[in-house]
């Protein structure tokens, strides 16, 4: 029945999107690092030094520090957009691709307030290479101990800390994403391009990924910056807010650093999508569901 399609619909999602993240999770590590560095203070280094730089002091696990909180955070946020996108999508008029759009954004939204603390401490023990490099020690031994000291020093609503840039770019990324690669993969196979297969899948994962960059970067940039700032601990706040750190960033940085990290952040996504589309549409297909 319709529940048991459901239930078959979001494991498969959170198989697909769990395949994703491993594969492409040394990338997220880097951008992460490229986007708390400031040029004020510290050298910018591209993102191959950076990512030579966490392997020659913590070698390959370095990269993927941050992983199971990443994981946890697939197994709610992509199977609830994916669904919440579908079920939006059946009241947007024909061809819309504004409705799209809307449908695609609001969707990341609902995902990302829900799937918030597992992204923050993702991040946060992201950024905890950078103090291995610098010789300082962890603020965190694991997934269990960041979620137990940040709830004792930041309360329980300090899980949801950078929740309101984490949201924009939920909506940003989600809106360029589902909607691209959903208008995509409708204009290849009505264009004859080719059939609903794997060539479709691919190229309009390539252009999701693109499309979804480009949108989304400034957000990360910021979202990433006000997560990784303690409010406990005796921390010193730099910025009050998400609009307050995107006004200190471009005046002290310039525009151009609101796409910090663009390369990894598109090195990402684009395989990202590529991964996860092509698998999800692959494992609807053997399980007998219609094509997304």
């Amino acid at each position: 029945g319709a529940e048991g399609r459901r239930s078959v619909k979001i494991g498969l999602t959170a198989l697909s999107a769990m395949a994703a993240e491993t594969a492409t999770f040394p990338i997220d590590t880097t951008k992460t690092r490229l986007q708390l560095l400031r040029s004020s203070s510290e050298s910018r280094p591209g993102a191959f030094r950076v990512a030579a730089d966490i392997c020659g002091s913590q070698g390959i696990p370095g990269l993927y520090r941050g992983l199971p909180p990443a994981l946890l955070r697939h197994f709610f946020y992509t199977p609830m957009r994916i669904l919440t996108y579908e079920r939006l999508r059946l009241s947007v008029p024909g061809d819309s691709v504004a409705g799209r759009a809307i449908a695609g954004g609001l969707s990341g939204v609902v995902a990302q307030i829900v799937a918030s603390p597992a992204d923050l401490v993702k991040v946060r023990m992201q950024a905890d290479s950078r103090l291995a490099n610098l010789g300082q020690p962890s603020r965190y031994n694991g997934t269990l101990d960041a979620l137990t000291k940040i709830i004792r020093y930041e309360g329980f609503t300090g899980l949801w800390g950078g929740v309101l840039p984490n949201v924009q770019r939920a909506f940003l990324v989600n809106m360029g994403e589902l909607a691209c690669y959903d208008q995509a993969k409708h204009l290849i196979v009505r264009n004859k391009v080719c059939e609903d297969n794997i060539y479709a899948h691919t190229l309009a994962s390539i252009m999701s990924g693109l499309s979804a960059t480009t949108l989304s970067c400034p957000a990360d940039v910021v979202k990433t910056r006000m997560m990784n700032q303690s409010s406990g601990e005796g921390s010193n706040i730099m910025y009050r807010s998400s609009y307050d750190c995107l006004v200190k960033t471009v005046r002290h940085e310039g525009l151009s650093a609101l796409w910090k990290g663009f390369f990894p952040t598109w090195a990402r996504l684009g395989p990202w999508q590529f991964v996860f589309w092509v698998s999800y549409e692959k494992l609807r297909s053997l399980a007998g569901l219609s094509s997304f």
